[in-house]
C-alpha cells in the first residue's frame, strides 16, 4: 500500500506536470474550451490533495474507541467525580464513546480534550447541578454518611473529600480547578453566573482543606489529582 509521503508526493508531481502541460498549451494559444479543461484537472487534483490531508487530521471513530479504552482509569475517574456515583458515572463514560464516535470529526490532536468534555456535557444531563445559593454553608455530607455516594475505603482523601462536595460545588471544582475550564466556559456550561462559579469554587475549597484536614491550593489540589 502506498504510504502518506509517496501518495502525496505523487499528487505534487502529477501537479506539476499539469502545470507544465498549461504553459505549453498557453504558449500555442489554446482555446478556451481547453484551458478550462486543464485548469479544472488541476483544481480536482489539489482538493483530493487537501481533502486527502484534512482527512488524515481528524479523529476517526478508531481513534475514540482506542482513546477510551488506553486512558480508560482517567477518563472513568472524570465521570467518578463528577457525578459521585458509581452507577452514574458508567453511564457517563459509556455515553461518553457513543458521543465521540458517532459525533461530529474533531482534529485528532483535540481528541482526549474532545473526550473529556463529551463526559463532562453527560455528567451535567445526569445529574443536573444548580447552585445552592439559599445556604451560604456546605450541603455536602461525607461518603460514609449518605448511602447515595460513592464509597470511598480505598480512595485517597482528597477524592473523598471531592465525592462528599455538593453537587453544584463539585461540578465547579473538577470543571474549573482540575480541568481548567475559564469562568464563563463553566458558567456557559452550568447555566449559571460567573458570580455562582467563583463562590461555589471558593467554597470547594475551603471544605475540602476541612475534610483534608490540611490547607489546600489549587496547584496542589490538581497535582495530587493527577498523580495520585
Amino acid at each position: 500500500m502506498m504510504n502518506e509521503g509517496a501518495r502525496f508526493g505523487c499528487s505534487g508531481v502529477l501537479t506539476r506536470h499539469l502545470l507544465q502541460q498549461l504553459r505549453l498549451r498557453s504558449r500555442k494559444n489554446p482555446g478556451k474550451a481547453d484551458l478550462g479543461e486543464e485548469m479544472q484537472r488541476v483544481n480536482l487534483l489539489n482538493k483530493g490533495h487537501i481533502d486527502a490531508a484534512k482527512a488524515d487530521e481528524h479523529a476517526t471513530s478508531e481513534d475514540f474507541r482506542k482513546l477510551f479504552t488506553e486512558d480508560m482509569t482517567g477518563l472513568y475517574l472524570l465521570s467518578l467525580l463528577l457525578t459521585a456515583n458509581n452507577e452514574k458515572a458508567e453511564q457517563c463514560f459509556v455515553a461518553g464513546v457513543e458521543d465521540t464516535v458517532k459525533g461530529n470529526p474533531v482534529f485528532k490532536e483535540w481528541a482526549h480534550s474532545w473526550a473529556k468534555r463529551t463526559i463532562v456535557n453527560n455528567a451535567i444531563k445526569i445529574i443536573s447541578p444548580h447552585p445552592n445559593r439559599a445556604s451560604g454553608t456546605f450541603a455536602g455530607m461525607p461518603p460514609e454518611a449518605d448511602g447515595g455516594r460513592q464509597r470511598t475505603q480505598d480512595h485517597q482523601a482528597t477524592i473523598a473529600s471531592v465525592l462528599a462536595l455538593e453537587d453544584f460545588d463539585r461540578f465547579v471544582f473538577v470543571m474549573s480547578v482540575l480541568e481548567r475550564y475559564p469562568d464563563k466556559e463553566c458558567s456557559d456550561l452550568l447555566g449559571c453566573s460567573e458570580q455562582d462559579v467563583r463562590e461555589a469554587r471558593m467554597r470547594a475549597l475551603q471544605q475540602i482543606a476541612e475534610y483534608t484536614k490540611h490547607e489546600v491550593t489549587e496547584s496542589k489540589l490538581s497535582e495530587e489529582m493527577q498523580h495520585g
